[in-house]
């Protein structure tokens, strides 16, 4: 299937999957990030008069802003803004108070945890869906924090590759800023996923499409998909004592 059959394809799907749910439409949180806009972009055109995205800056950067005011304008999004920024310093500083003190990556996933508070409170007021916007390699390696932006109801965009992102964000006519702008979560300053990851989503793009990569990239990939596993599954459970 070509992306842009497979973009309208997605759009029918998300109507079948709200209807089944018996929900009006669907709700995303926008991060000024790619991903994000894709879905945003691919939301509207599933749902025109009943979805809605969701800025929800906590300690965000400037780039961060600038590409999400840049998205709303080119695409009229409808948005609305929850500042988290004072909620997570509160968090952050309870935390700290227990005399346990937090891990950079705890604190950085509550900020995830905290948006999808957000997106749930919102979603559940308007009877939407939340969108999640991981794609097929983050997916893949669990790069997505459980309960955070992994606590969603749909993945519309989870079986495309990161190159594929790019493309169908080129279809759907997302800003080139936001298309040529590195990956980042955003976790903290000047944080990209590649370097957190390790090496480029091309690399694991190649890898998870079945394209010869160098054997330190399968092992980290393999290792990464290993671990991440309670990720992708509900919780288990034991067997039944009847």
């Amino acid at each position: 299937m070509q992306l842009k059959e497979y973009i309208d394809y997605l759009v029918q799907w998300l109507q079948q999957e709200v209807k089944k749910a018996n929900q009006k439409g669907v709700i995303v949180g926008i991060s000024g990030g790619i991903d994000s806009a894709v879905v945003a972009a691919i939301a509207k055109k599933a749902f025109p008069n009943d979805y809605l995205t969701v800025w929800m800056p906590c300690n965000s950067s400037d780039l961060d802003e600038k590409c999400k005011l840049e998205l709303i304008e080119k695409f009229d999004l409808k948005n609305v803004s929850v500042d988290l920024s004072k909620t997570f310093n509160v968090l952050s500083d309870s935390l700290n108070d227990s005399g346990i003190k937090q891990s950079k990556i705890a604190l950085a996933n509550s900020k995830a945890r905290l948006r999808m508070t957000t997106l749930y409170s919102m979603a559940q007021t308007h009877n939407y869906l939340v969108l999640g916007t991981d794609n097929a390699d983050e997916w893949h390696i669990g790069y997505f924090t459980k309960f955070g932006d992994g606590g969603v109801d749909l993945l519309p965009i989870v079986h495309l590759l990161k190159r594929e992102v790019r493309e169908a964000a080129k279809i759907l006519g997302v800003p080139q800023s936001i298309i040529n702008r590195a990956p980042t979560a955003s976790l903290w300053e000047d944080q990209t996923d590649e370097s957190e990851i390790g090496f480029s989503y091309d690399l694991i793009d190649d890898y998870i499409s079945g394209k010869s990569v160098d054997k330190a990239v399968k092992d980290r990939v393999d290792y990464l998909h290993k671990i991440s596993e309670h990720k992708r599954i509900g919780a288990p459970i034991p067997k039944n004592i009847r």
